[in-house]
């Protein structure tokens, strides 16, 4: 029996998606809150999901779903990646010291 090739895609039973950001975000309800206030101001929530009470060594914890809609336009300014160290003006730095 040969078999059957794989369909790559979305399922036809599932709704058409619009695009988004999908989220499963796992923690502390507080934690969650937290989370989905700062999503919710990078973007919209179009689609909030139900608190799943996780269980076991995950007891206290939860998961939810959520779907956004993000601006892509709109570039958040960040600080200069510092964690390799500085580029630093050789010229400028040796005509600034100070004799031992």
């Amino acid at each position: 029996m040969r078999p059957v090739p794989r369909r790559e895609g979305a399922s036809p039973r599932d709704p058409h998606l619009t695009g988004g950001l999908e989220v499963w975000l796992t923690g502390t309800p507080a934690e969650l809150d937290a989370a989905t206030a700062v999503l919710t101001a990078a973007g919209r929530v179009v689609q909030h999901g139900t608190r799943w009470p996780l269980t076991g060594a995950d007891a206290g914890r939860h998961r939810l779903y959520l779907r956004l809609t993000v601006a892509t336009g709109k570039q958040v300014p960040r600080a200069p990646d510092t964690a390799r160290g500085a580029l630093i003006d050789l010229d400028t730095a040796r005509a600034h010291r100070r004799p031992a």
